[in-house]
């Protein structure tokens, strides 16, 4: 009996990002430029249906956590959002969207390994208090998301607070809002994209 052969980890990757760089129900680089032109959060919205779902097993996959990995995708879109060439004809989304997935949940995992390993080594300090100009420019920074909150739809709104200002999980969102789980992952990514439009990027790179 012959045994199925199997492939390397090198080729499987290429074939995924084959594969996130495929188009999908016959909606071409062209349309999609074409919408992104007329449109770019109706564009984004179709590009984050598309490769959502592997992006979320990708970085799943390296972080080891679900809602980590859902926050790793949801900052890869707000960098696709804030990248010039993402709707060019010819620029390659899907194989853009898996390498700044895979780096970024590298990094995050490399950050939170050299932290455990510098708490591990040398106990916490306590904390110095906030000086005047802290208190000055955290409410600055207050005003400023204030103002761009307001931009947003009530939808929009409501969902990052709970994830932020309440820090609840997409769970407990889920089940506070009476709403599927990807539902409540959709819309705080496009909650997320329209509150980037709208921040200076000092406070995009916040988020």
């Amino acid at each position: 009996m012959s045994v199925p052969k199997q492939d390397a980890p090198g080729r499987r990757r290429e074939d995924e990002e084959a594969l996130m760089n495929s188009t999908i129900d016959g909606f071409d680089d062209r349309a999609l430029a074409e919408l992104a032109r007329r449109d770019r959060q109706a564009a984004m919205t179709r590009v984050w249906t598309d490769h959502q779902g592997r992006l979320r097993r990708r970085a799943r996959a390296i972080v080891h956590d679900e809602d980590l990995a859902f926050d790793a995708v949801q900052e890869v879109f707000v960098r696709a959002w804030n990248e010039p060439r993402f709707f060019d004809e010819g620029f390659r989304r899907g194989a853009w969207l898996y390498r700044v997935t895979t780096n970024l949940c590298f990094n995050r995992v490399r950050d939170r390994r050299r932290r455990q390993d510098i708490l591990a080594a040398r106990p916490p300090k306590e904390p110095a208090p906030p000086t005047q100009a802290d208190a000055v420019l955290d409410a600055e920074r207050g005003q400023v998301l204030a103002h761009a909150m307001g931009g947003l739809t009530e939808d929009h709104r409501t969902i990052l607070t709970e994830r932020y200002v309440h820090d609840r999980s997409y769970k407990e969102i889920a089940e506070v809002l009476g709403l599927k789980l990807g539902t409540v992952m959709s819309r705080l990514a496009r909650a997320r994209a329209a509150l980037a439009d709208h921040l200076p990027d000092h406070l995009v790179a916040e988020l």
